[in-house]
């Protein structure tokens, strides 16, 4: 290992840094996390938007029972049980996993369930052109 001669006395000791130049720049931009009231508002969107597609409006429901996961679903007789995790996560990743529990609690196949799936996203708001944001403040990841 390499040492360094400690400097002159009364001199300021030369620092040497340990992270590179580019990360020393700004934080990135806010990125929205999800609030309970997001949430909500996209429950009943979703839901509703299922329904009205004839397909099986779940209940959601945070957050999971299971520790360490993001989502989790139960099957029930009458339907399903999306629990989704909102604490520290971005609003997009939230949403994401809600309506990917649509998805796999209608057990759809494509091309069937990328047509919902976009549908989905489309009723949200996650459009190029953001107008009449139903589900809150998002920005469409995937």
């Amino acid at each position: 290992p390499h040492r360094e001669s400690p400097p002159p006395s009364g001199t300021v000791p030369h620092i040497i840094s340990v992270t590179p130049i580019i990360h020393d720049g700004g934080m990135p931009a806010h990125v929205p996390t999800a609030t309970s009231v997001d949430f909500a508002s996209a429950a009943r969107t979703l839901t509703r938007e299922a329904r009205r597609q004839g397909l099986v409006g779940p209940s959601f429901r945070c957050p999971p029972r299971l520790v360490g996961v993001d989502r989790t679903l139960r099957r029930r007789a009458d339907g399903a049980i999306v629990s989704v995790r909102l604490r520290g996560r971005p609003w997009a990743a939230v949403l994401a996993d809600m309506i990917e529990g649509v998805i796999v609690a209608n057990q759809l196949a494509p091309p069937h369930a990328d047509r919902v799936r976009a549908s989905l996203w489309s009723v949200c708001g996650a459009e190029p052109t953001l107008s009449g944001d139903d589900c809150g403040p998002i920005t469409r990841v995937a």
